[in-house]
């Protein structure tokens, strides 16, 4: 076989060769990374091109490349690049047949499915979800992709409808599917919560991030009154010295000024702050004193290993508000959320229940951060990512409600 290198030497400068057999792949040869392997089973990492030079004992290259011994020539080299290619390209081809086959399902099969069954069950698909859901978070998903799957224009317009002209939107829904409110009274009544559900949504998402957009204004006297009413709900036995204090860090802020954390989500970290500390203030109270730990604490040292806290790290109380502040936001714009917003709240949602969810994802980030046992504070991307990934992994069940609320079917709704 003809071969690039000499057999009785260890290398040999081969660089015309491999370009002139590889053609195209030289480019990507010397622009990246690329792993190569040989017939026998040995492999290496080329960065830039090929390039042996004459050498004695183990091969390598002027770029500080090692190549194993023994030596394989360009033939096998080409053969595993080869396979490489056309595993990417088989690949490719099978993500393309994936969206083509899902194209045609949502553009014909699902539809004409929809037609046969409303045919044999004599039951628009509306009917059938109301009639097959207990109220809460699966039935108004399914009424909400219907409504926005559906071509005709008055049922898409329904999802974006005001509250007001919720009542007239149901009216003119059962009327285009030719339903007779009479006969079906409670389909209306379970269509217009689950709108007003839907609809609330999408004004809570407006509203949230109204605040998140409003920074915070030392000049203003209703942001200031929010400052000093989380000082007091938080540390009521101790006055502050002053507004521009490094009191501050006491409760979680970085410096001596709080302003300056709320630059991420503005007013909207306060808000949630300050709920937090005047509607749960027990608990606010615990996470802050446990946050401070180890730095201080009234707490003997076997009360603290009887509450398994002895390992803790301490952090900042109002820094992680903030930070998980921005958690139930991303869950709130990303549609996340709605599983549990739609079976905690019957009808129309509010800025209270996504507060009521901040608090209670910072109560099992208080208890998540503790049972992580961290090293030291610069572990707490990793665990608020991990965090994360639980929240979401729940959410994912549509009969999930993350506080410990009673569940929408249980409210003093009209079951079909």
């Amino acid at each position: 076989m003809d071969r690039t290198y000499s057999q009785k030497t260890t290398g040999v400068v081969v660089e015309k060769q491999v370009c002139q057999t590889f053609g195209h792949w030289k480019q990507q040869l010397m622009q990246g990374f690329i792993n190569v392997r040989c017939l026998a089973g040995v492999s290496w990492r080329a960065s830039g091109y090929l390039r042996l030079s004459q050498c004695d004992g183990d091969a390598h290259s002027r770029h500080g490349i090692h190549f194993p011994s023994p030596l394989h020539n360009r033939h096998e080299i080409y053969f595993h690049l080869c396979v490489t290619k056309k595993r990417t390209t088989m690949k490719h081809f099978l993500r393309a047949l994936t969206q083509f086959f899902t194209f045609l399902y949502c553009k014909f099969l699902w539809r004409t499915l929809k037609f046969v069954t409303r045919k044999l069950t004599g039951r628009c698909e509306l009917q059938r979800i109301c009639y097959n859901h207990k109220p809460g978070a699966k039935r108004t998903l399914k009424i909400e992709h219907s409504l926005k799957s559906s071509k005709n224009e008055v049922l898409q317009s329904a999802v974006a409808a005001s509250p007001d002209a919720v009542e007239r939107i149901v009216d003119e829904i059962l009327d285009l599917k030719k339903i007779s409110p009479d006969v079906n009274l409670q389909l209306g009544i379970s269509l217009q919560a689950s709108l007003l559900q839907i609809i609330g949504y999408r004004g809570l998402v407006a509203e949230v991030e109204k605040l998140r957009r409003e920074p915070y204004d030392c000049e203003n006297d209703n942001h200031e009154d929010m400052l000093m009413k989380l000082w007091k709900s938080l540390c009521p036995e101790v006055p502050l010295t002053g507004r521009i204090s490094k009191q501050w860090s006491d409760i979680g802020f970085q410096g001596s000024d709080p302003k300056t954390d709320f630059r991420g989500m503005g007013l909207l970290g306060l808000h949630n702050l300050l709920y937090f500390a005047e509607h749960d203030k027990a608990t606010a109270l615990q996470v802050l004193h446990d946050s401070q730990q180890p730095r201080h604490s009234k707490m003997s040292k076997a009360e603290w290993e009887k509450h398994s806290f002895d390992k803790a790290i301490g952090f900042s109380f109002a820094i992680v508000g903030i930070n998980i502040t921005e958690l139930v936001y991303s869950l709130l714009v990303g549609g996340a959320l709605k599983t549990h917003i739609y079976n905690v709240a019957p009808e129309m949602p509010s800025l209270v229940h996504f507060q009521q969810t901040f608090c209670y994802l910072m109560q099992e980030f208080h208890k998540f951060w503790i049972s992580e046992n961290p090293c030291d504070i610069m572990e707490f991307n990793r665990i608020r990512e991990k965090f994360l990934r639980r929240v979401n992994k729940q959410l994912k069940n549509p009969n999930m409600a993350l506080c410990p609320h009673s569940p929408a079917s249980d409210l003093h709704l009209i079951n079909l």
